[in-house]
Formats: structure tokens, sequence, C-alpha cells
């Protein structure tokens, strides 16, 4: 009986820290004024990388969306502002072997009407409005453009040099995709789906460096 208490506990132990672990959305606000961007077409897009991860109640996936173009704005080594262009014609899974029939399945899933609608929305995007630092680690809001909904989000992340390469790289932030329209499978949109719904939040990062 001991060691079927130790063993509860050590499940209820886990499962805690992996809830703990999932990180809470980012608030999506109202668009806010954007200023006049510099376009400084500076990004190097080929190692620049988005990734993503979606759960439903059956497990997970995972992969990754290249960019299309992109400027980081700095002055004196700090960041001031930036857009960057979203090719969501590169969206790529990762967990299910490329060579897969069900990769190319989840691949057309996720760009049809249902999810991302790419054939209509090619590109999103994300415009900086603003940036603030405190103790070394940045708050950048700015706004992103997914399918036709724009929304003020703001995103932890941290600024690097080295040597001619400067990197913009956030830390791990969830979005609501029902806050963009992204309507299949969630709970905001339909009833009944019982263990068939997907999960509204979306885990994020990026890595954004410049050109060399």
């Amino acid at each position: 009986m001991k060691k079927v208490f130790l063993s509860l506990a050590l499940v209820a132990s886990v499962l805690t820290a992996c809830k703990s672990e999932k990180k809470e959305k980012v608030e999506a606000k109202e668009a806010a004024k954007v200023e006049a961007v510099a376009d400084l077409n500076n990004v190097a897009v080929a190692s620049s990388v988005i990734t993503w991860q979606g759960e439903k109640p059956t497990g997970t996936h995972n992969g990754t969306i290249m960019l299309k173009e992109g400027s980081l704005n700095l002055k004196e080594g700090k960041l001031t502002g930036g857009s960057f262009a979203i090719d969501m014609s590169t969206i790529k899974v990762l967990d299910i072997p490329a060579d897969e029939e069900e990769n190319g399945k989840l691949v057309g899933h996720l760009s049809s009407p249902d999810f991302f609608n790419v054939a209509a929305y090619t590109t999103s995007k994300f415009v900086i409005t603003s940036v603030e630092e405190t103790e070394g680690k940045l708050a950048v809001t700015g706004n992103l453009t997914i399918k036709d909904v724009t929304k003020s989000i703001t995103i932890p992340a941290m600024l690097t040099t080295a040597g001619a390469v400067t990197t913009l790289k956030s830390e791990k932030f969830s979005i609501d995709r029902a806050d963009f329209n992204v309507k299949y499978g969630s709970k905001k949109f339909f009833d009944n789906l019982k263990d068939k719904f997907i999960d509204d939040l979306i885990e994020m990062s990026f890595t954004v460096n410049t050109k060399a």
C-alpha cells in the first residue's frame, strides 16, 4: 500500500510539473499605432526561424516556419524597432518523418482554410511598436497579423551580438489562435467536440539573426 501511495505521489508531481511548464499565453490587445519602420532588409532569413508546438488530447505536434524578409532596427547596440514578414507557405512538421504520408497531410491541413488558409494569406507579419528593457531582458511589443486579424502582443526576448551578427531570440510564449480567427477544433467556436478538440494555445519561439 505504501508503494502505491508513493507511486501516486510521483505521478501527481510529474503531472504538476508538466502543467507548470506550459507557457501562459501572451495577451492579445487592440493593435497599436505604428510609426514608419525603416526597411533595412538586414535579416538573414536562411538562419532565422520560428518554432511552434500545438497540443490535443492525444499528443502534440511541432515544427517550424521561416521568414520571408525582415528588418532589425538597432541604435548603439539597442533594439529600437523592426518588422518581419513570415512566409506561411514554409510551415513544416518536425515530429513526423518528412517522408511519411501523415506529415504531408498535416502540413496540408494546417495550410488549409481550417487553419491558416495559406492560399489567401501567404504572409503573416510582426511589426515592433515598442521595446522595454529590464535587467538585460526585453519586452518586445508589436502588432502580429495572422490571416485578416492584427493584435498587439508583448514577447519576452534577449538581444545579443557576436561579431557582425546580432540575434533577437525570444523565450517560449503562447498565443491564442482563436484571437486570430483560427477556428478548427476550438472549444471557443464549436460545442460537443469531446476529446476531438485542439488546444487554442500555440507555443512559439523565434530566433532572428541579422546578416553578417
